[in-house]
């Protein structure tokens, strides 16, 4: 028996340029442009577009493989970072002023337009 998977481009632009969007740059910079939904935590959204992120403890705080560094403008828009997740981002080994645990931000259409980039090592 055999398998047969169709590969997807999913890092094309929204198919509406006016919905909400976010941009990533991931580890190979290569920038790409992921319609959003509403209420999704950003980590889910990163998943479902195969941008290449482990997330083995599927967003419960237990692991920091969701690290993401957001751009100043980006940092700004988003609500900052509790306890429990500085805490656990302290643990990294390479740390950067916008940080962030993909897993505990949630997407809103305010925040279209949101920038970040998957660091080289979490």
């Amino acid at each position: 028996m055999s398998l047969t998977l169709d590969i997807v481009d999913n890092s094309l632009s929204p198919p509406d340029p006016e919905a909400p969007y976010l941009r990533v740059e991931d580890r190979n910079g290569v920038v790409h442009e992921l319609a959003a939904v509403e209420g999704w935590r950003l980590m889910e959204i990163l998943r479902d577009y195969g941008i290449g992120m482990d997330n083995t403890c599927g967003g419960a705080l237990a692991c920091a493989e969701c690290h993401v560094v957001l751009d100043a403008e980006s940092a700004a828009r988003v609500p900052p970072p509790h306890e429990e997740e500085l805490e656990k981002l302290d643990e990294l080994p390479m740390l950067y002023d916008n940080s962030r645990l993909s897993c505990q931000i949630i997407w809103s259409d305010e925040m279209s337009g949101l920038t970040l980039k998957l660091p080289q090592e979490t």
